[in-house]
């Protein structure tokens, strides 16, 4: 399994989703998840760049784990998520802070696939921000943190990551489609 984080982690950075050290993926297993450790650049993973945590509890090795583990851990309690992408796509980023609210997308895949792109608000790695995420995750395959940037879930990490690049892809467009119309 932390083959897959591996792969995933290059990807995002390649894709410019992340920017190297920015950013976390995590992957359930039963009533645990593994989780990329806080500080490691994403296109740098390997195995001793995940950790294994506890969902129901927090653990000691929380404290080098992701600072968002917090937010994960909720999602993963309150939503059928199987994997986690965390990432700051740039124009997701943008339009958060522009519209902050709910985002419609504009183009066909957004459309069809997300429907709608929930914004919410909180600090990073606290209490707030993962009751916030969790619950925005209930009805919703991803959400943008306003200011901060994406989480994405999905059955698989690969399903996370379609989800949080088409996020991006449309949110890019809804940028210039409303810069063109000014």
């Amino acid at each position: 399994m932390w083959q897959n984080i591996v792969k995933i982690g290059k990807k995002l950075v390649e894709q410019g989703l992340v920017e190297s050290q920015f950013g976390n993926i995590s992957i359930r297993s039963d009533d645990k998840m593994l989780i990329t450790k806080s500080g490691v650049p994403l296109e740098e993973l390997n195995e001793n760049s995940i950790v294994e945590v506890g969902i129901d509890e927090p653990s000691d090795l929380d404290r080098i784990a992701s600072s968002e583990t917090i937010v994960h851990r909720n999602i993963y309690k309150y939503t059928s998520a199987l994997a986690i992408i965390h990432a700051h796509p740039m124009f997701a980023v943008i339009e958060s802070m522009l519209l902050e609210k709910t985002i419609i997308p504009i183009n066909i895949e957004g459309e069809h696939f997300l429907h709608e792109i929930p914004v919410i608000k909180g600090a990073s790695g606290t209490c707030e921000l993962a009751e916030f995420t969790a619950h925005a995750l209930a009805d919703h395959k991803g959400a943008i943190v306003f200011g901060h940037g994406t989480f994405t879930i999905g059955k698989t990490l690969e399903e996370a990551y379609f989800v949080t690049a088409l996020i991006e892809q449309s949110c890019k467009m809804k940028y210039y489609f409303d810069l063109a119309k000014r």
